[in-house]
């Protein structure tokens, strides 16, 4: 486990410091169970899995999706971004979401600031899996935004199209109590 050593003058293996403004980790390996962010070293939650050897990032929420959802995935992902010297696909698969409480303006401004805050970065896919109506809307709404960025956002209502689409296999796509775990 890492542990963030603000003040300490010579870092241990698996503390993090800051280096000329970026956060660094003094051990290799546990990007899938870590991720730095401007707070420290935090766990990812349940519903984030990346997986390095295919770069990519797996989101699946459970429950509502409200704003404060969408804020804790996007800030995690933005510390991935930072951390990452190379780019990653996204995966999100919303099929186990109860509810969506969003509401137009805030996706506006989150995808006009993903737009913003990715120009530059080299390409990549976003995929969201998802059969809500509500979900399916402000998702193409999202895509419609980002169109012409280095974010190359495409909903999917089926999971399969969606793993051909970013080259990966479809188990890896499956919700966890349907793959297993080597």
């Amino acid at each position: 486990m890492f542990e963030y050593f603000e003040n300490e003058e010579t870092p241990r293996n698996g503390s993090v410091f800051r280096w000329n403004g970026w956060l660094k980790v003094l051990a290799n390996g546990a990007i899938k169970q870590k991720v730095t962010s401007c707070l420290g070293t935090m766990k990812l939650p349940p519903e984030l899995e990346f997986y390095e050897d295919i770069r990519l990032l797996i989101y699946r929420p459970h429950g509502v999706i409200d704003e404060a959802a969408v804020k804790k995935v996007v800030s995690l992902l933005e510390d991935l971004e930072a951390k990452l010297e190379k780019p990653f696909n996204r995966f999100s698969d919303t099929l186990a979401a109860d509810e969506i409480e969003l509401n137009f303006k805030y996706v506006i401004q989150v995808s006009l600031c993903r737009r913003l805050s990715y120009t530059g970065h080299p390409p990549v896919k976003s995929a969201i899996l998802a059969t809500d109506a509500t979900m399916i809307h402000y998702a193409r709404l999202h895509a419609l935004l980002t169109q012409g960025s280095p974010i190359n956002v495409r909903v999917f209502q089926d999971r399969g199209e969606a793993a051909e689409w970013l080259g990966v296999p479809i188990e890896t796509l499956a919700p966890k109590s349907q793959h297993s775990h080597n």
